[in-house]
Parts: C-alpha cells; sequence; structure tokens
C-alpha cells in the first residue's frame, strides 16, 4: 500500500489520510535539528505500514534539508534502530 504524506511545516506536521483518519508524525524545529514527538496512527488503520511511510518522509526531509533528527518517539526511535540508513541523521 502506498499513501501519500503530506508535509504541513506550518503545523509542524507529516500528514496522510487514510480511509478517512489522519495519521500523523509531529515535530518541533529548532535551528536544524527536527525532534520527533509523536507519531499517531489510529487503531482502525493500524497494521499497513502507515507510520513506516510517514517516518520514511520525515527522515527524507531531514536529509534533503540538511539536518539532523532526535528522535523522542518511541516508534522512529526503533525505526532508526531497524534501518541503520538513517543513523546517519541522529543528532
Amino acid at each position: 500500500m502506498s499513501i501519500e504524506v503530506n508535509h504541513d511545516r506550518a503545523a509542524q506536521a507529516f500528514v496522510a489520510s487514510v480511509d478517512g483518519h489522519r495519521c500523523a508524525i509531529d515535530y518541533a524545529l529548532s535551528g536544524k535539528t527536527m525532534t520527533i514527538t509523536h507519531t499517531r496512527v489510529p487503531e482502525a488503520v493500524g497494521g499497513r505500514g502507515i507510520a513506516a511511510d510517514l517516518t520514511r518522509a520525515a527522515l527524507a526531509a531531514v536529509r534533503a534539508e540538511g539536518w539532523k533528527v532526535v528522535p523522542a518517539c518511541s516508534y522512529v526511535s526503533s525505526f532508526i534502530e531497524r534501518h541503520a540508513e538513517y543513523a546517519d541523521l541522529l543528532a
């Protein structure tokens, strides 16, 4: 399943709508460091890899901007541990 993830800079979030449910990764930006604070995927649409898609989109933005990331969210922290190709982005 492929979902469309949008970067809402004003809300400091990466968002997707899946079957009418809002899924998001929230972050705070300080200088060139993005702290990912929360991943939200409603239970009704869970188990489809949506959190992983949101995380990949957020980390792609971090890489494209030349930023670093602090994974304060446990899901994103675990994701980066499982995907070593993102380790260089850690602040």
